[in-house]
């Protein structure tokens, strides 16, 4: 067992899969308040396009972030130094894309059920808007926020077809669980490692997902 390649994967995902939630995180918190809360013309596409690496398949997400990220895409012209194609922020903007339907799903429904008399009696005492989302709405909803940010987690930890795409699969630098379990299993002898990989990984995912159920957060639906 390889016991180096197991700590640097290991460390890698958790480091990955955080920087996935905290890119999640600003743009989900605003996307799930304006799908709980307003209704426009195009709500409908929007949810649609949320929805949509939940049903594509990774790879397909991956080779669109690598066509828009790489140096002669949109986005990676712009980009300071290399870019972040096959770098671990690379791999991070990848799990956070496959994970973020996860946490504007679930903190919708918590900004849904959050009581709106609350809030209406903020402004009556002279809250201001931010004030009262800062004060009253987010804090109410704390628990489908953190529900949510545990169901994203979960995911980009174990993601893999994005990930490879756009970010490669290099020892030390872009190699996650998931990676490091498909590479172990192509080399002769890997086999126990792959296996420490695996526990890891599920007990990863076991944890998150355990704790988003002793938060709640409610059911993940439209």
């Amino acid at each position: 067992m390889d016991v180096g390649a197991i700590i640097s994967a290991v460390g890698l995902s958790l480091l990955c899969a955080s920087a996935a939630v905290v890119l999640c995180l600003a743009p989900g918190v605003a996307l799930a308040l304006v799908l709980a809360r307003r209704s426009f013309r195009g709500k409908g596409l929007v949810e649609l396009v949320v929805m949509l690496p939940v049903v594509v398949p990774p790879v397909v997400t991956g080779y669109v972030l690598l066509k828009l990220l790489g140096n002669s895409g949109p986005l990676g012209g712009v980009l300071p130094g290399d870019g972040v194609v096959f770098t671990w922020v690379g791999a991070a903007i990848a799990q956070a894309v496959v994970a973020f339907p996860f946490l504007v799903l679930t903190l919708r429904v918590a900004f849904a059920g959050v009581d709106r008399d609350l809030e209406k009696a903020a402004h009556t005492f002279g809250a201001g808007r931010w004030r009262t989302f800062w004060s009253v709405t987010l804090p109410l909803s704390w628990h489908g926020l953190a529900a949510g940010c545990l169901l994203a987690f979960a995911r980009a930890l174990g993601e893999f077809g994005a990930t490879i795409i756009v970010a490669g699969n290099i020892e030390g630098q872009t190699r996650t669980l998931p990676l490091a379990i498909y590479a172990s299993l192509q080399r002769p002898g890997g086999d126990a490692t792959a296996a420490g990989l695996a526990v890891i990984a599920v007990g990863l995912a076991f944890a998150a997902l355990g704790l988003r159920k002793l938060l709640g957060g409610g059911p993940t639906r439209w």
